[in-house]
């Protein structure tokens, strides 16, 4: 019997499952969390100042900011089972150098490194996209984001425990579990692009033009731009949490992972098991809406709160928010797009929150030393209300002009 006598489904290649990604971007993302909580008391042992430990984050992302395409338009070109081994590889190589660094120019210089290297979302998401179809494209975006949110969760928790026994010892360990990532990887992630499916999507280019191409791109332009907005305004507060903990709030490494733990722990609950059903029911963009809604609220208790519950509460309502927001607006982004594009749109999507993320925090830490200390938090919550206005026609445009 030859394939032409089989049913079509029968003779149609089997596409590979969600699970190995997802166990993929847990153990990346779990290695990332350990260093969270540590970072600002890790950068200060070098005698940081607040601003140098914000333009440390910044660093990161900046790198990031390049790495995001770059990983993306490659995964386009040779699959992404290759581009995520050779960015594990580099992430356990280069979290190691920066354990094992002796000045404040080294830890500047791998942790931009590591975050070259670890620019590895956006081919994770359009692995996600290879594998799914519809509104269970939802799902497992939301199933990354639950991966993320289960390494975050377990991370920054696992990291401040193990910071009485070293700041670095948490990085160490960071980098072994990377290692085994990178093992687990090569043994068991399958490659999930078919076939002459990328065909068309290597024009793209890491030049300025084709970030302003993708904010014009007719369907989806609106939409990375709310992923600039939103990211920039987490990433203000995030970037200075850890000093506000410490200086404001008199809290220590281990208080700061509990509360990055709680942030991780409603991602689970939330992107792993509400966002999918829910926006089968109500569609993904009223979840972007109430999910904004959510973050601006959480910033605006974290920037009022002395200390205390509040705290808690603030993290655990902004993390709600995001939880909601973030797969679903990635959702409509793959989905308003062609197959043969969502590797690059969604390379130059998180090429944006890469960017958010670099400017963010150095804009965070200009907030805390020259207006108060709880200035990106409040900051970030005016803005998180300018994105809820952009959303409105932002969704209503990807829904309506994505492809049939």
């Amino acid at each position: 019997m030859t394939t032409d006598t089989l049913p079509a489904d029968a003779a149609a290649p089997k596409r590979p499952g969600l699970g190995p990604v997802l166990l993929t971007v847990f153990l990346d993302l779990l290695g990332f969390g350990l260093v969270i909580p540590l970072l600002s008391f890790y950068a200060e042992q070098f005698h940081a100042t607040p601003m140098q430990v914000t333009w440390l984050m910044a660093t990161y992302s900046i790198a990031q900011f390049f790495g995001a395409p770059m990983w993306g338009i490659v995964s386009d070109r040779v699959g992404r089972r290759p581009v995520m081994l050779m960015s594990i590889a580099f992430t356990a190589v280069f979290l190691g150098l920066f354990a094992s660094a002796t000045t404040l120019w080294q830890l500047f210089l791998f942790r931009a490194l590591h975050g070259l290297a670890a620019a590895n979302i956006s081919t994770a998401q359009a692995y996600v996209a290879d594998v799914t179809e519809g509104p269970d494209r939802a799902r497992g975006m939301g199933l990354i984001g639950a991966a993320f949110g289960v390494g975050f969760s377990f991370g920054p928790a696992i990291g401040g425990l193990l910071s009485p026994y070293g700041l670095q010892f948490p990085i160490w360990l960071a980098a072994g579990l990377s290692a085994v990532n990178f093992v687990w990887a090569f043994m068991r992630l399958p490659e999930s692009l078919r076939p002459g499916a990328s065909e068309g999507g290597h024009r793209r280019t890491l030049s300025p033009a084709a970030l302003v191409h993708g904010l014009q791109h007719p369907v989806v332009g609106m939409a990375v731009l709310l992923v600039f907005v939103a990211t920039f305004s987490f990433s203000m507060m995030e970037s200075t949490f850890a000093l506000v903990a410490e200086h404001i709030w008199s809290m220590g490494p281990k208080d700061v992972g509990g509360m990055f733990g709680i942030i991780g722990i409603v991602g689970i609950v939330v992107q792993g098991g509400m966002v999918g059903r829910l926006a089968k029911r109500f569609g993904e963009a009223p979840l972007v809406q109430v999910g904004y809604v959510c973050m601006a609220a959480g910033m605006a208790i974290l920037a009022s709160t002395p200390a205390g519950p509040g705290v808690w509460i603030g993290c655990a309502v902004m993390a709600l928010g995001s939880s909601l927001a973030t797969p679903s607006l990635n959702s409509l982004i793959s989905r308003g797009v062609g197959p043969d594009e969502q590797g690059a749109v969604l390379g130059v999507s998180q090429s944006f929150s890469a960017l958010a993320r670099a400017t963010g925090p150095a804009t965070g830490g200009v907030l805390y030393a020259r207006w108060m200390p709880t200035g990106a938090m409040a900051g970030g919550a005016s803005l998180m209300v300018l994105a809820l206005l952009v959303s409105l026609p932002a969704t209503r445009r990807a829904v309506s002009g994505r492809p049939a």
